[in-house]
């Protein structure tokens, strides 16, 4: 059980990304937070692991803590899947290992029965005056871990719209007469714009949707397009993975895409009247600044 929460954990650390937008996406925290709230539920993981592995307060603290926390994320899958459906990833083991919420909700059932067995027979370990030491060393080991092994980046809020950088024009005609699925507006070549190009097996665009999918919902506003590359039957599954469905795209393949986007998934431009004036890094991207941006006359 404790190998559980500590594999459970870790797979959520890289990439953390997707987590984060968890916690966006119920509206705890925002953006600048999130990335707080998600290292602090991986070291409540680590923590419990930690103390069923050595098996301190069993009966006391720990067995009651893993039960309340399972019983937490299991309304947190109920609602997932009330609201969207059992459809993607929930991400319980990150990227490492996928489970739609339903499969995530049954093997938290399961271990809650684990925990009401090991709480019947098994007393733990005491460990007279030394509990309270190695209880506190614990849990500060199990929530700073998080932020050690991928620290918090305070450094992208502003940087890439300030930075110079060369702007070139964004040619699309080509999109406008090979993409497929949907036809591309016209529009996209006038006004501001976030076009996004991505691979639909890519799993650093499929973290990037995930984002600007939240984005789109937090500022309806913004207008963001998505050209994706790859087969037809990788579109459905893209799609339930990110729930990007509110973000408008269209299929472009072949050399077309490659000389838009380049080589590096995902390309995200900020469009200006077909000039690219900013090529942002999905990590970097962040709602504000594309705000700022856009009421830039």
């Amino acid at each position: 059980m404790g190998l559980v929460f500590l594999y459970s954990g870790y797979t959520k650390l890289h990439p953390i990304e997707p987590f984060e937008y968890t916690f966006v996406d119920l509206g705890i925290g925002g953006w600048r937070l999130a990335p707080f709230i998600a290292r602090f539920m991986i070291g409540l993981e680590f923590f419990i692991g930690f103390l069923l592995i050595i098996g301190l307060y069993i009966k006391r603290f720990t067995i009651k803590l893993t039960i309340v926390s399972l019983i937490v994320f299991c309304i947190y899958l109920i609602f997932v899947i009330l609201s969207a459906g059992n459809n993607g990833n929930c991400g319980c083991f990150g990227t490492a290992i996928s489970m739609t919420p339903l499969q995530a909700l049954f093997k938290n059932g399961i271990m809650i029965v684990v925990c009401l067995v090991i709480y019947k027979f098994y007393d733990g370990i005491h460990y007279k005056k030394f509990g309270k030491w190695v209880f506190t060393f614990l849990f500060i080991a199990a929530f700073a871990l998080p932020h050690i092994l991928n620290y918090v980046d305070l450094s992208f809020s502003e940087a890439y719209l300030n930075k110079k950088q060369d702007s070139f024009k964004l040619e699309l005609d080509s999109v406008y007469k090979y993409s497929k699925i949907h036809k591309t507006p016209k529009t996209l070549s006038k006004g501001k714009h976030v076009i996004a190009f991505m691979s639909l097996t890519c799993p650093h665009c499929r973290i990037a949707a995930k984002k600007i999918k939240l984005i789109k919902e937090k500022n309806p506003s913004i207008s963001i397009y998505f050209i994706l590359n790859g087969d037809y039957k990788n579109i459905q599954p893209f799609f339930d993975d990110t729930k990007s469905r509110n973000i408008e795209y269209c299929i472009l393949n072949g050399p077309s895409f490659i000389y838009l986007a380049g080589m590096n998934m995902p390309a995200i431009y900020l469009v200006n009247n077909s000039v690219v004036e900013n090529n942002v890094n999905y990590i970097e991207l962040d709602q504000s600044e594309i705000e700022k941006w856009l009421a830039k006359p």
